[in-house]
């Protein structure tokens, strides 16, 4: 096949204030890698890309075959001397940015008996101090300074930070290269150094026995699969540690979590279609864990011991949207389920916590949520409803069980979060803190708007918008569409303080609620996997349409973008309509679809068998992906610039689906562009940590999404 380059353009620098195209892109050497899966033939050429020591290389990037480590690093390069000329506003970004993050901050304290547990920012600080104080009184303790332990660390994210149930001990959980495997490190709080213990190859995941001697934890498996639950006794070497529930099947992973009462620790084992709960009795260390219903094809349910009951969110018995049922602690099994809350289609229930006397749950009625307040003793039942158009709540239950207080927050895309304490039975309601913007805020300086797009298969998706209140329709107004749209995850409609800086240079920020996650019950994920995956794609193109139709947008004057499975989003959209983005920003970008599901060696391919199909065995299956994975379908066109930012640390989307990605892109592409990539060195799937070193990659972002919009609008006064 003859190879299509864009035409090299002449004194390119003084073309574009905002690209500087007249670096030569990376040129990947095409080493063709021949394959036939049910009966046709297939070519790769950038097969070669993907190493062979690529779970070695997760932790230690440092060994990475060197041809590879250098295109990775050509790659960054050049992306930053295409974007050179946005340095000055890159840096205006971040300031911008840093100037809305309160720096010396403070979390409201969660109050455990006689002490209160908070975390605090001091000013210039990346990462926060974990302190405790006794209750009612301002002298504090600091029980781990992350900051400091996280200086001259490339990459720093904390896990979970528990303390025993004694208060004498500490246990912590830490990723230190972005590729979430986690070390527990334990102290005791009146001592200041880590016991030599460490605990490797974890989720993060901490539980307490009630003895303060020892806790439960997740391991994690050379396939970075949470597989088993293990029982280490402090000061123990871990190679001893005993273990508790093993989880063989390759589909199905662990987590696990303490019960509200903490009295258990709760064992979920999960894929993508089912569950399956075991209870660990945190009183009694040589007790076997117990089995809660074993698993079923499409049961899925979580539980919450309370005395001799257990209260069980679950989907049996056809209730797709969710039920809330109880049985005895003594008789789990799912026959002796009984319905307290039923199932009401469409109404789903999206969360539960329960406390000694009240039982608490939040419903989405069309993307809607409600607080819902039940009393256990007399059944009284009242529900907390909020007047925007758009909003989202959240249950932060904190450390005490027999309390009347139930804390949550509130936000929208105007207005930042609130925290809030709600005495369920005064039904009062307390504002324990508000989210500053140092800098300067007017909520009723913008609008959230929810509207609904209209399908040719007579769905309404829902859209999200938010815009400065001076917008008018119908003006040429530049808009940044965000969409997800996999795994039933439903992008929640939350304040994002960066966003900002684009809506106060005049973008609009929307959301496209596609098919594929969860903001209209479950229906509306079933509708957007497996063979209806392609409602997910149609969905976005039939958002970006109805914006532009409706006056909020026009048409190349949209920044596509989203990340990880919306990043796989990305590729199939511009694939199909390049000509209506102005550009496209794809984070760690699952784009390679049809080889990662045909690789049953990758750590998350077997499980997502049950979210894309197995092509390996279905010929059906096989086809349906291979019509619509981007890798598969880049074509002879011209492309929008692309943003593609990647991890080489990544497990989850590895960081040869978008280096594979870019180059064919512009081994085929007849013009257009830039096609960029930046790999981070140093961290995995969920980029940089620090609260101010991830702003880098939102300014890149911004100033990438402003810089396309005006050469898209240049362009078209010129053509």
């Amino acid at each position: 096949m003859r190879e299509h380059k864009p035409p090299r353009k002449t004194n390119a620098k003084k073309q574009s204030q905002y690209f500087d195209i007249s670096p030569s892109a990376p040129n990947a050497e095409k080493k063709p890698t021949f394959s036939q899966t049910h009966g046709e033939d297939r070519l790769d050429d950038y097969a070669w890309l993907a190493a062979t020591n690529w779970r070695e290389a997760l932790q230690d990037p440092d060994i990475l075959p060197k041809n590879i480590k250098d295109l990775i690093e050509a790659e960054n390069d050049y992306c930053e001397q295409v974007i050179k000329p946005l340095d000055a506003l890159r840096k205006t970004l971040i300031t911008e940015m840093r100037g809305r993050i309160k720096e010396a901050d403070a979390e409201p304290p969660d109050f455990d008996g006689c002490y209160e547990y908070y975390e605090k920012f001091q000013e210039h600080a990346e990462y926060p101090l974990y302190c405790r104080r006794l209750r009612g009184d301002s002298r504090e303790t600091i029980l781990l300074d992350i900051e400091t332990r996280a200086q001259n660390k490339d990459f720093f994210d904390i896990g979970e930070i528990v303390h025993s149930p004694d208060h004498s001990q500490l246990a912590w959980s830490v990723d230190e290269n972005g590729c979430e495997m986690f070390k527990i490190y334990t102290r005791k709080i009146s001592e200041d150094d880590d016991r030599t213990d460490e605990v490797c190859s974890t989720d993060g995941a901490i539980v307490w026995n009630t003895s303060s001697q020892a806790f439960y934890y997740v391991f994690v498996d050379e396939n970075h699969r949470p597989s088993q639950v293990r029982h280490h006794t402090i000061g123990a070497n871990p190679t001893t540690d005993k273990l508790i529930l093993d989880e063989i099947d390759s589909a199905w992973s662990i987590s696990l979590s303490q019960s509200r009462c903490r009295n258990y620790g709760i064992i979920t084992l999960y894929g993508h279609e089912a569950t399956e709960c075991w209870l660990i009795n945190l009183n009694n260390e040589i007790s076997s864990p117990q089995l809660v219903a074993r698993r079923q094809n499409r049961l899925r349910y979580e539980v919450e011991p309370h005395g001799d009951l257990l209260y069980i969110l679950n989907n049996d018995g056809g209730a797709d949207d969710f039920q809330i049922s109880i049985a005895p602690l003594d008789q789990p099994e799912s026959n002796y389920w009984q319905k307290i809350i039923n199932h009401e289609p469409g109404f789903m229930i999206t969360s539960m916590t329960i406390f000694n006397n009240f039982l608490v749950w939040i419903k989405h009625n069309n993307t809607i949520p409600a607080l819902y307040i039940r009393e256990l003793s007399s059944q009284a039942q009242h529900i907390l409803t909020f007047d925007e158009s758009a909003y989202v709540l959240e249950l932060s239950p904190g450390f005490e069980f027999n309390t009347n207080i139930l804390r949550f927050t509130y936000s929208s895309p105007k207005t930042p979060e609130e925290t809030y304490d709600y005495n369920m039975v005064t039904q009062e309601r307390v504002l324990l803190k508000k989210q500053e913007i140092p800098s300067g805020y007017e909520p009723n300086d913008y609008v959230t708007l929810r509207l609904f797009a209209p399908t040719p298969d007579r769905e309404l998706i829902p859209v999200t918008l938010l815009y400065n209140k001076k917008f008018k329709q119908g003006e040429n107004t530049p808009l940044l569409l965000y969409g997800y749209g996999a795994y039933g995850y439903s992008v929640e409609a939350t304040f994002d303080e960066n966003i900002l800086s684009l809506i106060d240079r005049g973008f609009i920020y929307a959301i496209a609620h596609v098919r594929g996650g969860c903001e209209k019950g479950w229906r509306w994920y079933t509708e957007g996997k497996l063979a209806n995956k392609k409602n997910s794609f149609s969905d976005y193109i039939t958002v970006a349409k109805f914006l532009i139709d409706t006056g909020y947008t026009y048409s190349g004057g949209i920044i596509a973008q989203g990340a990880s499975a919306g990043g796989m989003l990305m590729g199939v959209i511009v694939n199909q309509e390049p000509a209506l983005f102005a550009g496209v920003i794809a984070g760690v970008p699952f784009v390679d679809v049809l080889n990662t599901m045909l690789r049953d060696d990758l750590p998350l391919t077997p499980p997502e068998w049950l979210e894309w199909g197995n092509p390996i065995n279905d010929a059906t299956v096989f086809h349906e992906i291979s019509s619509y994975s981007p890798y598969d379908n880049v074509k002879q066109q011209l492309y929008p610039p692309i943003l593609c930012i990647a991890g080489i640390s990544d497990s989850r989307v590895t960081y040869w689906e978008p280096l594979k990605w870019v180059s064919k892109i512009r081994a085929l592409m007849q013009g257009g562009g830039p096609i960029l990539l930046m790999t981070h060195l140093e961290s995995g799937h969920s980029g940089a940590s620090g609260r101010f070193k991830a702003l880098s990659d939102v300014a890149l972002e911004f100033a990438f999404a402003i810089a396309c919009v005006h050469t898209s609008m240049k362009a078209s006064q010129h053509s």
